[in-house]
């Protein structure tokens, strides 16, 4: 699999680099205070990220004064597993190297099934952040050579909470979380009655 860098020119479909926001406090918090498992954890919001000065700064410069939550995605991974999409970007910021495999929305079918030779792979250096924007495709990042990753994830307040109500057919019927719609891949170890979509491989980012 050919690896991009998120500075190159073909990520710009999939989001940007963001440059004028300091997130060396929220890169020493990622190291010292959330751990790196052997499989992946998701936390929506984590305090000590969100009282940040950085935090404040995305909240004003990127999300228009919205709310938003700062949590995380850590742990050992090398498989796609699933796509994701939020009516929203997020923020990535990466406390050590990760990568990024992504696609875009317009790129699903109208019965919502989606080939994973679409996607694309992006490393997303340690110190770097990108907003992904709302039309990117993506799910929990990649680790590199093996390694464990730990990237603090930005998004609106409520997103990926549980929905309050049952969502069936159609797009509706990929809503998995607030804010979040899955095409899951039959080999990616979902829980039983995600919703599918992927077709194709389940991409490895080591082969």
């Amino acid at each position: 699999m050919k690896i991009y860098n998120v500075t190159d020119e073909q990520f710009r479909p999939y989001g940007r680099v963001v440059r004028d926001i300091d997130f060396t406090e929220m890169v020493a918090v990622l190291k010292e205070q959330t751990p790196t498992p052997r499989d992946v954890v998701y936390v929506p919001g984590l305090e000590a990220l969100e009282a940040l000065p950085a935090a404040r700064e995305l909240t004003r410069k990127v999300f228009g004064e919205m709310p938003i939550q700062v949590g995380y995605c850590n742990g050992h991974n090398s498989m796609l597993n699933a796509l994701e999409y939020h009516r929203s970007s997020e923020i990535n910021v990466a406390a050590t190297d990760a990568i990024l495999l992504v696609g875009r929305e317009q790129d699903i079918t109208e019965d919502f099934t989606y080939d994973t030779a679409l996607v694309e792979a992006f490393l997303l250096p340690a110190g770097t952040a990108v907003e992904m924007y709302a039309t990117t495709l993506h799910y929990a990042p990649c680790g590199v050579d093996g390694a464990g990753f730990q990237v603090a994830i930005v998004l609106p307040r409520g997103t990926n909470l549980d929905p309050q109500e049952r969502h069936e057919g159609g797009e509706d019927g990929h809503l998995t979380a607030k804010n979040k719609w899955l095409l899951g891949h039959p080999e990616g170890g979902l829980p039983q009655g995600s919703p599918m979509g992927l077709i194709g491989k389940n991409l490895c980012v080591t082969e």
